[in-house]
């Protein structure tokens, strides 16, 4: 025992002189105590746990849009089933549209700025010069036997004091009235909702989302979700099944979550038929309503009503749109057990682009996200054609993007596009994997833009798309002003949000399919997640632990870094020291003969710039017998020097610059022009987390070493990547090169 001792000293001794000099931070330590603990409702594995439970709302409403006054009222009655093992004395239920009153906290508090030369619309976000009404009137809420039931209400959230608790496992139904102000979108800044004016034919099309008091979440984590709304937190919401009627003057074309009850009743017989050929339309988009007819009713302006009827089965919310200005078409997508309709709907100011791109968007989208995640369920999918936002919700989304005078620039198509089929993907992300975007904006906007470039890749080659390098910018930038991906939604910077709840994450995915895990196991761990967590509520832990779990791979040094910090990627090859084996004595065949070797070249003492002097010395003897300790047998040291002589041995050194560990990849290129690639795991870090050494044997000489070549890890500073370094022109050799 007493000589094992001395042996690890020993060990340790030599370990630690070549040991980090600056604190240990704990890199590849477990995420556990950052994350929430499993238990029976959420496993260990990442799955839901064997108790899990959720709660479910659904909803009858009866919705009259006012064109004239440009208001909205209806009446809902909400069933609710508490599936909890509490027992609940109230519920909590979201009013979004008070966010738009004027005294509520809008968005005049994150950009809140005057700068030089302002334009009078920016003028207008800031200080709500013209005013505008907002915000919901309650006229009444009752149980199912009319008796009111009282409420408080607290800026966008109600708390609804029930008459007498609902135990666990019941259910309770209650009628709300309600109505409030269609908001106009031109006059406050992201405006995810409410109408657009057009002043040529003096139409509306309305965008009608957040647009009825909704349930707000209880779960197993945090008991009620009842953050207030403050825009950027979305949503936070529960399954139901929805049967909704919408009354809007006669000739205006509704666009809807869920499925068309009466069509024969509000669609002619030319319309009709075209629909039902559209189902079977598999190859191309059929239109059901011309843009011909489309203006016909803009001129007309019926002032009668008429009723859609509309049922949603398993869905977390209810949108729709509505206009007369509406041209529409539509196209069958085929899935296993079922089609899916996928349309669009325009003003005639969208031509003629999105009748040429909208529903083929939609249709790239639904393919490549069933083939990445689960299969579309849904009966439609709906891409509706609005100015300045991209919105989405169950089975339709808002989408911006409209030609001028019928033309785009191949960039602007390329962002309407994209724009589609990023709202198309939110209905897997978080529409059916219903994280909480509220808490987490990054669960849904950056898992949904995973998919949504890869969707871009595979059908759009030609179209940009994101890569690791294109967050260096957000990455290398102000450290003191930078959260990381695991903030929540309303504590981001606005003018950050987007590289750090979209980017960031995406090109986290990117590196850990294409660089860390590997496609093949990645894009099955990715699966698994989508399938254990469709029509329920996952938490990051939950995704976290699923990619562990279905990769065998340890990632939490991956999560901790990327999700947890705002440290950066900068490996800096530091050093490449060059030696080469020699032997003194040729007769290495003799066990007997103690053979020296040495390898030869220079070796000043100082770091070589380059490969110019030739390798360093050092001398290498055979091994003692106290070498080998009480190991009775012996290598064959003749035969290793014979493996090694004139072969050429590279020691580099690597320092970890930015802070964020990564694998290493390596780029050797020879003498000869030819070259190879050595790839490390991040695991190499473990025991020093600022620098690391590894030796390499290679049969041709190097000229040339490269790290991370391929730009596979987001490095801030790709100059201190080479060795010999690349000498980067000079300002004026650069204005000279260009003149």
């Amino acid at each position: 025992m007493k000589r094992i001792l001395i042996i690890v000293l020993s060990f340790l001794s030599t370990f630690y002189s070549h040991s980090q000099n600056q604190p240990w931070q704990g890199k590849f330590e477990p995420i556990d105590n950052l994350i929430n603990q499993p238990n029976s409702f959420r496993a260990a594995s990442g799955a839901p746990g064997k108790d899990y439970w959720q709660q479910r709302a659904n909803y009858k409403i009866d919705v009259v849009l006012d064109e004239k006054n440009n208001t909205i009222s209806g009446e809902e009655m909400i069933t609710y089933f508490n599936n909890s093992p509490d027992d609940l004395n109230y519920l909590w239920i979201q009013l979004e549209q008070n966010i738009n009153k004027k005294g509520s906290e809008d968005f005049g508090s994150v950009n809140n700025s005057i700068t030089e030369g302002m334009s009078t619309r920016q003028m207008q976000f800031l200080t709500r010069a013209i005013d505008f009404p907002a915000g919901y009137t309650i006229k009444f809420i009752k149980d199912e036997s009319g008796n009111a039931i009282k409420s408080l209400v607290n800026n966008t959230m109600m708390k609804v004091i029930l008459n007498q608790p609902l135990k666990s496992g019941e259910s309770l139904s209650f009628s709300i009235g309600w109505s409030y102000p269609i908001t106009d979108r031109s006059m406050f800044l992201l405006s995810r909702e409410g109408y657009e004016y057009f002043p040529a034919d003096e139409n509306t099309v309305y965008l009608i989302a957040h647009w009825f008091p909704r349930m707000a979440v209880y779960n197993d984590t945090e008991g009620w979700q009842n953050q207030q709304f403050n825009r950027l937190g979305e949503f936070a919401l529960e399954f139901g099944n929805y049967e909704v009627n919408i009354t809007v003057p006669e000739d205006h074309i509704i666009a809807s979550t869920g499925e068309l009850q009466n069509a024969s009743e509000v669609l002619n017989k030319t319309q009709l038929k075209r629909l039902e050929e559209a189902r079977k339309s598999f190859d191309e988009p059929l239109l059901i309503v011309t843009k011909e007819e489309a203006e016909a009713n803009e001129r007309e302006k019926s002032a009668r009503l008429k009723t859609w009827k509309f049922k949603a089965v398993n869905v977390r919310d209810f949108s729709f749109a509505s206009s007369r200005k509406f041209i529409w078409d539509a196209q069958a997508v085929k899935f296993s057990d079922h089609n899916t309709l996928a349309m669009s709907f325009y003003p005639k100011e969208g031509l003629p682009v999105w009748q040429e791109e909208s529903t083929k968007a939609v249709v790239n989208a639904l393919q490549v996200y069933s083939e990445s995640t689960f299969e579309y369920p849904y009966p439609v999918a709906i891409s509706v054609n609005t100015s300045n936002i991209g919105m989405e919700f169950p089975m339709i989304s808002f989408n911006g993007g409209r030609p001028v005078d019928g033309k785009m620039s191949d960039a602007a198509k390329q962002g309407m596009i994209g724009t589609i089929v990023h709202e198309v993907g939110h209905n897997w992300f978080p529409m059916i994997i219903s994280s909480d975007e509220r808490k987490w904006m990054w669960m849904d906007e950056g898992l949904n833009t995973f998919i949504h470039q890869r969707t871009i890749s595979e059908r759009y080659p030609d179209f940009y798309s994101f890569q690791p390098r294109t967050v260096v910018p957000f990455m290398s930038g102000d450290k003191s002003i930078m959260r990381p991906i695991m903030t929540t939604s309303d504590n981001e910077l606005f003018s950050q949000f987007g590289a750090n709840f979209y980017l960031k994450p995406t090109v986290g995915l990117q590196m850990l399919r294409n660089s860390i895990v590997g496609k093949e196991l990645f894009d099955q761990a990715f699966k698994e997640y989508c399938n254990r967590w469709k029509y329920k509520h996952p938490n990051p832990a939950d995704l976290f632990r699923t990619l562990e779990d279905a990769t065998a791979v340890d990632l939490d040094w991956f999560f901790k870094g990327w999700f947890f910090t705002t440290d950066n990627v900068d490996m800096e090859l530091s050093d490449v020291k060059w030696f080469k084996v020699y032997e003194e004595s040729l007769n290495i065949e003799d066990q007997n003969k103690n053979v020296k070797m040495k390898i030869e070249g220079e070796n000043s003492g100082g770091k070589a710039k380059d490969f110019s002097s030739g390798p360093e010395v050092i001398n290498m003897a055979s091994t003692s017998d106290q070498g080998y300790g009480q190991f009775l047998s012996r290598l064959d040291e003749p035969e290793i020097r014979k493996q090694l002589s004139g072969k050429n041995i590279y020691e580099v050194t690597i320092k970890n610059v930015g802070g964020l560990v990564m694998p290493v990849t390596i780029e050797w290129i020879f003498k000869d022009g030819s070259s190879e690639m050595d790839k490390l795991p991040a695991e190499i870090w473990r025991l020093n987390e600022y620098e690391i050494k590894k030796t390499f044997v290679k049969d041709k000489e190097v000229t040339q070493v490269n790290l991370d070549p391929n730009f596979e890890f987001a490095d801030t500073d790709m100059n201190n990547n080479n060795f010999p370094k690349k000498e980067e022109p000079s300002d004026f050799d650069k204005f000279k090169s260009k003149n």
